[in-house]
């Protein structure tokens, strides 16, 4: 791994208030890069003041969409120690979506030193009060410039910090959900289990029409307009009457880490779990019938986000009352609480920086 090149600024940009904060808008003062070149490898590895990024105007990244990214977050935690949400799941992650898009994926210790490094230099913008984070954006682009379809043979590795507040402004409040039957977000096949930035850019117009409407976001459907995909940009739970299901990785189904995390916890809790195919059809049949009691997203910058209405072609459909429900509360209070470190981590998932 190449050494890590550290020019740090001589300034220091003001931290906005924990009121102040929007998601994703403001930046700490460094970034973190990282080149690759065939034949080279992994190369020139810096923390640079946050700065523009000069690429070639032919770059593969603006002609043939080759852009990877990861969302993660740190923690000022009970005991002051900065902990890190499941790190290597989100590295692990990078790499079957590098491969899907023909990047080369940084290897493991460069993307925990450059993380762990930057943070350090960083370390004041990581915030302490309640319900903020530093949210982390590792990055993966083809830079190559050339005009031909193939891979880039050239890439940059970079990594953005972003303090946030809650991603919702209404808190842990239930939104309101617009089932989206026209536009797909992904397609077997296609690159819905990468977290491309192609798939948000595909999704775009229908969440602006759902926000047109009074809607938070929307609920994707597969091709047939019937299998229920994922919510926004999070992965989706419903809690029935007998079991609570979350659609089952299909291959255009992003692998969420916080699915992953709320599927753990509610099995280790004993709740009966499924990851199945469910239906727009079944979950109408079962809100009909006075059995879907709740609804709710899992993403990293939402954690738990309740669903309090669905809308499918005119018909509402309210969710336990507009409030949220039992289990989504628990899960972001256990969530929550094992980042802050005041919950028990009985999976190892939080890492200090020492630990990376």
């Amino acid at each position: 791994m190449p050494e890590i090149q550290r020019r740090t600024s001589p300034t220091q940009k003001p931290i906005p208030p924990a009121k102040d904060l929007k998601f994703g808008q403001h930046f700490s003062d460094h970034w973190f890069w990282s080149k690759y070149s065939e034949g080279k490898g992994w190369f020139e590895s810096r923390i640079e003041p946050y700065g523009p990024l000069a690429l070639d105007p032919a770059a593969s990244v603006f002609h043939y969409g080759q852009a990877l990214f990861e969302g993660m977050k740190a923690f000022r935690r009970a005991n002051g120690e900065i902990g890190i949400f499941r790190p290597e799941f989100n590295h692990s992650r990078m790499c079957d979506g590098a491969a899907r898009l023909c990047l080369e994926a940084p290897p493991k210790e460069l993307f925990m030193q450059g993380l762990k490094q930057l943070i350090q230099v960083d370390e004041r913008w990581v915030p302490s009060d309640e319900g903020c984070s530093l949210y982390i954006r590792p990055t993966l682009i083809g830079t190559e410039g050339f005009l031909g379809v193939r891979p880039s043979r050239e890439y940059v590795f970079f990594i953005l910090l972003s303090p946030a507040a809650a991603y919702y402004s209404g808190g842990n409040q239930t939104v309101k959900i617009w089932v989206e039957d026209k536009a797909l977000r992904a397609a077997p096949g296609g690159l819905g289990a990468t977290k491309a930035g192609a798939n948000y850019a595909a999704s775009l117009q229908a969440g602006l029409e759902a926000k047109r409407r009074g809607y938070a976001q929307v609920l994707w459907l597969d091709v047939q307009h019937e299998g229920i995909e994922e919510v926004g940009t999070m992965n989706v739970f419903f809690v029935l009457k007998d079991e609570i299901v979350t659609p089952a990785l299909n291959g255009s189904i992003l692998p969420g880490c916080m699915r992953d995390s709320a599927l753990r916890l509610l099995r280790e809790q004993g709740a009966k779990v499924s990851e199945r195919r469910i239906t727009i059809s079944e979950v109408a049949e079962r809100h009909a019938r006075g059995e879907l009691l709740e609804a709710f997203g899992t993403g990293t910058a939402a954690v738990i986000s309740p669903i309090g209405e669905l809308n499918l072609r005119g018909n509402t459909m309210v969710i336990h009352g507009h409030e949220p429900g039992p289990v989504a509360q628990n899960l972001q209070q256990t969530l929550i609480g094992i980042q802050r470190g005041t919950v028990a981590d009985k999976f190892g998932w939080m890492k200090t920086l020492e630990q990376l």
